[in-house]
């Protein structure tokens, strides 16, 4: 009898701690509002190398890992048609050169015949004028007179279009000088992309190419990138893009220096969404930065959008969807503010003074 009794009071005791309700009181606290993202560090100023002719890769002029300084050569490519092209664009200037200055008489033969084409102008004119005077004074016949002009008028035209067709060749010489040397010139700067070189400062961070492999103008070759400065990336979503202006302080945990955290500001925001992951992206850059950082370091960032110093909060799990908390007295309506992961600012409804029930799950 004693034990049957034993066991109904046990479960008495069982059953009415079951019902008893996890109870909290609102505490004042500093308050921080942040939106989470993943990070990555990318050098600043990374590009990928790319050729500007096709070809063989005959050299990589430069390792993974290597600085590099702008103008360094990086890989050497082979590829004999620039060649060819700039030799023929040579040969190209010289014969425009040698016919524009008259080493092969175009222009001279042309002045000769001007010159012939003057001479006989000026005889001409000579008989017209004597023949005209002469007809005047009634001497010699109309005829005469007629053929001595029209002599004349015909040396006249021949002189003229000899003098429009030498400032017409010369002015065609000219014109092919000129594009004979812009074309040796477009020949050279084709020929020195056999070379391709860095832009700027920085580090080689990956060659994509090995010799012998064909190189093409859409493959990149590798990338170099800023060796000092890095960004931070960061995937925003797109609830909570408007939220983030530029300056904002973020924290930054890096998986490589555990549990450390850094300070940045927001850099800059792209204003375009991927919509594959339906985000945004979002620059950062350090306030001081890490000793050691490398491509593709990966960790977690937290970007400060709001703080309070003496915010009155509770844990979420005490507040409904729709806002509403569990009191002794019954469920009351209350207006948030402020909200972190784990707690949620009450401007009013309650105060420091009000318990609080665990609401049933």
């Amino acid at each position: 009898m004693y034990k049957s009794l034993i066991i109904c009071l046990a479960g008495l005791l069982g059953f009415s701690c079951g019902q008893r309700k996890e109870k909290v009181f609102p505490e004042r606290m500093l308050l921080t509002e942040s939106v989470y993202s993943s990070v990555t560090i990318q050098p600043d100023s990374l590009y990928q190398i790319y050729a500007a002719v096709g070809g063989i890769l005959d050299y990589n002029l430069v390792e993974e890992g290597d600085p590099v300084n702008k103008e360094d050569p990086l890989v050497q490519i082979i590829n004999l048609t620039p060649e060819l092209n700039r030799e023929n664009a040579r040969l190209a200037l010289e014969l425009a050169r040698e016919n524009y200055k008259g080493g092969a008489a175009v222009l001279d033969e042309i002045r000769d015949e001007v010159t012939a084409a003057a001479m006989n102008y000026r005889n001409d004119s000579v008989n017209y004028i004597r023949q005209k005077n002469l007809w005047k004074q009634k001497i010699g016949s109309e005829t005469e007179f007629d053929t001595r002009k029209l002599a004349y008028q015909l040396s006249g035209n021949t002189l003229s279009l000899l003098r429009n067709k030498y400032d017409r060749t010369k002015n065609e010489l000219e014109t092919r000088l000129k594009q004979a040397e812009n074309n040796y010139k477009t020949s050279q700067i084709a020929a020195t992309d056999f070379t391709v070189k860095s832009k700027i400062d920085g580090t080689v961070y990956a060659l994509y190419k090995n010799p012998g492999e064909t190189v093409s103008l859409l493959e990149p070759l590798g990338a170099v990138g800023c060796t000092d400065s890095f960004v931070i990336e960061m995937l925003i979503d797109e609830v909570d893009i408007v939220k983030i202006k530029s300056e904002q302080k973020v924290l930054v945990t890096l998986d490589a220096y555990g549990v450390q955290v850094f300070e940045a500001v927001v850099h800059k925001i792209y204003p375009e969404k991927d919509e594959r992951s339906q985000t945004f992206k979002v620059e950062a850059l350090f306030t001081k930065q890490p000793p050691v950082l490398y491509p593709g370091l990966s960790g977690e960032g937290n970007i400060i959008i709001a703080q309070k110093e003496d915010a009155l909060t509770i844990p979420k799990v005490f507040l409904s969807a729709d806002d509403k908390v569990l009191t002794e007295n019954g469920l009351v309506k209350v207006a948030t503010g402020l909200q972190n992961l784990d707690r949620v600012e009450i401007l009013q409804g309650i105060d420091e003074k009000t318990p609080l029930l665990k609401p049933e799950p």
